[in-house]
């Protein structure tokens, strides 16, 4: 698969590290005199540092970045940032799948609220019952709300055995609930392979840089061990890398437009085509409303061509395409630039992908997946789909 220069993020993978870094400004001064706009921004900045209450603890750096972070934050884009030196580090720490914290994946939501896009799999979050829609209120006793979603993830990064408070609001209950959680070192292995009975097991977590080719190699072992059929689950898959989705669509669906992008002229920008070598084993998917966008991506083509049955809840619903760009210094700005097109030329934003057959979890389920086969009422209902094939 090509690898754009520009690497395509898909996921809401909101765990980066809000730093001060310095960032040059003097381009933006120059153009002052012609500019109203940027003049009310000298005469606010010098306001400031002449009335502020603790005018000394000001920082120039912190001032710039938040200039800039305001720019990109006045598009109205939950999706859309400009991203300080550290932060962009720690967004690259998730296309490679390790980081220190306690493993959840969150996002600004329209209503303003930090909201759990996903625990990840084994994470302290996930073993401390986070769920998928669960509003974060506090974090060690702190208020935070969308436009502070980069503090709120600075606040629950941190060393591996220190602990963080979170309060939620549960999206189920609608109730209130603190829970404490010890930080680990977080890596996420993409691809869980797994057997039941005549049956491979085959999770997807999320999609980063290897996903696509560790995909491959357990398609491959499950089905030289002669395993009847597959069950692809991306329950709680947030995204990732683009390719790595296609990568993994080439590997399971016939010749095919996989995706298409579209800008905001109406034109495609994209077109990731696959071919038609495939392993057509018998198979089902697994999804649910942690399930979003490179998940959604490939949910989307197995439906439009008739793949596999769908089993689970409705998906998040994100269908547009984030572009990170490196700047100059090292810092960086993620841009929605793009939509994306199922194979039948459907978009899924706001919207998500609705299940062939839908299925509630028991209320007070402990977890889902391979460990949780015997409460796991999502799972048993894809291997009995599996037996009826």
């Amino acid at each position: 698969m090509k690898k754009n220069k520009i690497l395509k993020i898909i996921a809401v993978v909101l765990l980066v590290v809000t730093t001060a870094f310095v960032t040059r400004i003097l381009t933006v001064r120059q153009v002052v005199s012609s500019n109203e706009n940027f003049g009310k921004v000298i005469v606010l900045e010098k306001y400031l540092r002449e009335n502020y209450l603790y005018n000394k603890d000001i920082k120039d750096e912190n001032l710039e970045s938040g200039l800039l972070k305001g720019l990109v934050a006045g598009l109205g884009d939950p999706y859309s940032q400009y991203l300080t030196k550290d932060e962009m580090k720690k967004l690259s720490e998730t296309t490679t799948g390790k980081f220190q914290g306690i493993g959840v994946l969150i996002s600004p939501a329209e209503d303003g609220t930090v909201t759990v896009i996903s625990p990840i799999k084994g994470s302290p979050a996930d073993r401390a019952g986070v769920e998928s829609g669960d509003k974060i209120l506090k974090i060690n006793g702190k208020d935070f709300s969308a436009e502070k979603i980069d503090e709120a993830s600075k606040e629950m990064r941190g060393e591996r055995g220190t602990t963080v408070k979170i309060l939620l609001l549960k999206k189920k209950s609608l109730k209130t609930k603190e829970v404490e959680i010890k930080r680990e070192e977080i890596k996420i292995d993409s691809i869980i392979k797994s057997k039941i009975g005549n049956f491979g097991y085959i999770g997807i977590t999320m999609f980063d840089e290897e996903t696509g080719r560790d995909f491959v190699k357990a398609l491959n072992e499950l089905t030289r061990e002669g395993v009847k059929g597959i069950i692809l689950d991306m329950r709680g898959n947030p995204g990732g890398v683009v390719d790595a989705a296609v990568e993994v669509g080439d590997a399971i669906l016939p010749k095919t437009s996989f995706v298409t992008l579209k800008n905001n002229k109406g034109e495609i920008i994209d077109d990731y085509k696959i071919d038609d070598k495939y392993n057509d084993i018998k198979m089902v998917v697994l999804v649910n409303e942690g399930s979003a966008s490179a998940s959604e991506i490939l949910a989307g083509a197995i439906r439009d061509l008739d793949r596999a049955k769908i089993i689970g809840k409705k998906t998040y619903g994100k269908g547009v395409v984030q572009n990170v760009i490196e700047l100059p210094k090292g810092d960086g700005l993620k841009l929605t630039t793009s939509e994306y097109f199922t194979p039948s030329g459907k978009s899924i934003n706001k919207k998500g992908i609705e299940p062939d057959i839908e299925v509630d979890l028991p209320e007070n389920i402990k977890g889902i997946g391979i460990d949780y086969k015997d409460t796991d009422t999502q799972l048993q209902k894809a291997i009995e789909v599996l037996k009826e094939k």
